[in-house]
């Protein structure tokens, strides 16, 4: 029986068939990529026959590859698709070689050199690592070009950071010498945002970064001290020295500046500046005029007194620094701060650090690249350049970057994608292996030379255990490495305090407090270590062990979740009785409680009783209200916190 395939009647003439030429001969039709022979007989038995596929073959003949014998790689890693093209051979036989030994891959996956070194060599090629030079380093020689160039190194002038305590007086004080109601114009005569101004002081420019004093922005504070070169640190004369002055003045030793303690409101009754110098040495702040190398200066932001004294002497200070750059190189700075206009699109405020930013220049900040459109001076006026040390809005950015960051200004659009794009990669690696400073590794870190001092950060209750704590963990320095408390504070760990552990690679240590919910999530993020506790020689037990590289934890703390009071009950023959919001994780009448006033540990015990409504039950979830009893403890008060833990053995 014939197959419906072509025309079968025995009538049929052959050069009436389109599947045949004028000869009689075959046409070859082509059929997605295959060809086939479309034979037709004229017996009623012939059938259409195929001749052989050739797909297959024609794919073999066409990957006919050079002998290669030695191939050069430029990266870490190397895609199959890219060895395949370098080496000569098919992708498939490198995937059944990499199948071979374990490694399951696609033609668009990559592999180590190492591993291509193992494949290549099975087909007599060999591979040699040459490594081009990353985007990131290019960037780097751009920056460097400028900044070796000794001979056209000019003076530059001092950029000074504002810091202090909230409400001491710092922006009256910038007030005052720029002549403009800045204070006036924002929310409850708080500063907002860092702001930078630049004075002209008897024919030198000063440039001023006004950073804000409230705790809010103290993350922005530390930024603030890291691209100055002077910071003035704002202490009220009728208040003294309080918890965030302590903090500016950690920040600014952290980032190496030099210090001038300006001693403001002494045209108030009260005012006692000896007072001050006393209490300044307590954090390693000595006088000149007691013999030490700080400047202090009593001064009035109402009145103006000493304030010309003060400018002057940060020109004394910044003389002695001898601070230069080269304005005739491509730009580099700092964003000070960037928030997205409305009207305008993304926006920052830069300070130039070295070369001259001009318009339509080239930038990339972090993973923000742009073309700079416009430029305005600290007096909103137009401007086409800046030199170092002079502050500028900017607007071109295609996104938003990120305060902190450094901005270069780069020969073409190109580079500025290639590094930004680099720049993502890295990011998203460093958050997969990000390391840490912990007490579990510092041994590990001593042997191996990556640690010479442990840096530690002291958050405790009362400022009698914090002195004692501090003087306690000085005394465990060695040879090796050197202990060295970078900050130590009253109250609760803080954002601001991980902050600072992230800048300059610390530990915090806890006592008798706890962490508030921002903290946490900082040091979570970037991986800080938080060690709470509650008896001193614990923490100096713990600190030791990790010195001696004896540290062997066995039990780890599991916080189970937190009870909020909302009403106390006195109930006779019991005792108070708590009623209480479970805010977050659960509470189990098994676990340990904590009870917490302000993020400072009242009291630590157990569950007396557990109740929900009028049943007793041994736990309750988030988002219900429960009554709960502390096993010999009765002083409760509203707003306290009940914390839930269990102590786990971890399994070595």
């Amino acid at each position: 029986m014939v197959p419906n395939v072509g025309n079968t009647n025995r009538n049929f003439k052959k050069k009436d068939n389109k599947n045949y030429d004028d000869k009689g001969s075959p046409r070859k039709v082509k059929t997605k990529g295959a060809q086939f022979d479309m034979y037709y007989g004229d017996d009623e038995n012939a059938t259409a026959k195929h001749v052989k596929l050739r797909r297959q073959k024609k794919a073999i003949q066409s990957a006919q590859y050079i002998a290669i014998d030695h191939a050069v790689i430029t990266t870490e890693n190397v895609m199959i698709k890219t060895l395949s093209e370098k080496i000569g051979k098919p992708a498939a036989e490198i995937i059944k070689q990499l199948f071979m030994l374990d490694i399951v891959k696609t033609i668009n996956e990559s592999i180590d050199f190492e591993t291509a070194s193992l494949v290549a060599d099975v087909f007599g090629v060999t591979l040699e690592l040459k490594v081009d030079k990353t985007f990131e380093e290019r960037l780097e020689d751009i920056i460097l070009e400028g900044e070796e160039d000794l001979d056209a190194l000019v003076s530059r002038p001092p950029v000074v950071t504002i810091m202090g305590h909230v409400d001491h007086g710092k922006t009256s004080l910038l007030d005052y010498i720029r002549n403009s109601r800045v204070a006036a114009s924002e929310a409850g005569g708080i500063t907002q945002h860092i702001g930078a101004y630049t004075i002209n002081i008897e024919g030198h420019p000063i440039t001023f970064l006004d950073t804000p004093g409230h705790e809010a922005f103290t993350s922005m504070r530390a930024r603030g001290a890291q691209v100055t070169d002077v910071a003035i640190i704002v202490v009220a004369a009728d208040d003294g020295i309080m918890p965030q002055s302590i903090e500016a003045i950690n920040h600014a030793k952290a980032a190496g500046v030099s210090i001038i303690i300006a001693i403001n409101k002494m045209d108030k009754a009260g005012a006692n500046p000896d007072k001050i110098k006393q209490q300044l040495t307590e954090y390693g702040i000595v006088p000149e005029e007691w013999g030490g190398d700080n400047i202090v200066v009593p001064v009035s932001a109402k009145t103006g007194e000493n304030v010309d004294k003060r400018l002057e002497s940060i020109l004394l200070v910044a003389d002695m620094l001898e601070l230069k750059a080269n304005p005739d190189t491509k730009a580099r700075g700092t964003i000070i701060e960037a928030k997205l206009d409305k009207s305008r699109g993304p926006l920052a405020t830069v300070l130039v650090q070295n070369g001259t930013l001009k318009v339509s220049d080239y930038i990339v900040a972090g993973t923000a690249i742009g073309k700079i459109r416009a430029m305005t001076d600290d007096k909103g006026r137009l401007v086409k350049e800046a030199g170092p040390s002079i502050p500028v809005s900017v607007t071109g950015f295609s996104d938003v970057p990120n305060a902190g960051d450094t901005m270069v200004v780069v020969k073409d659009e190109r580079l500025a994608k290639q590094v930004a794009e680099e720049r993502r990669l890295k990011e998203k690696e460093k958050q997969e292996t990000q390391a840490s400073t912990s007490l579990d590794d510092i041994f590990d870190k001593i042997s191996s030379g990556q640690l010479k001092s442990l840096d530690i950060i002291i958050k405790a209750d009362v400022q009698g255990s914090c002195e004692a704590l501090k003087q306690e963990l000085l005394k465990l320095s060695g040879e090796e490495v050197k202990v060295n408390v970078v900050h130590s504070g009253v109250g609760a760990i803080n954002e601001s305090d991980v902050s600072l552990a992230t800048t300059v690679g610390a530990i915090i240590v806890g006592f008798n407090v706890r962490p508030d919910a921002n903290a946490k999530a900082a040091a979570e993020r970037n991986k800080i270590d938080i060690r709470l506790y509650r008896i001193i020689y614990d923490v100096i037990d713990d600190v030791t062990a990790a010195l001696k590289g004896m540290l062997a934890p066995k039990l780890r703390e599991n916080v189970l979740g937190h009870a909020q009071v909302r009403e106390t009950f006195r109930v006779t023959g019991v005792g108070t009785i708590a009623g209480t919001y479970v805010t977050d994780g659960k509470v189990s009448r098994n676990a340990k409680i904590r009870l917490l006033r302000d993020n400072v540990v009242i009291y630590e015990g157990s569950v007396g009783s557990l109740r929900r409504f009028k049943e007793d039950v041994k736990e309750v979830a988030q988002g219900y209200e429960c009554g709960i009893g502390i096993a010999g403890y009765n002083d409760l008060k509203i707003d306290d916190v009940m914390e839930f833990f269990v102590i786990e053995e971890i399994s070595e």
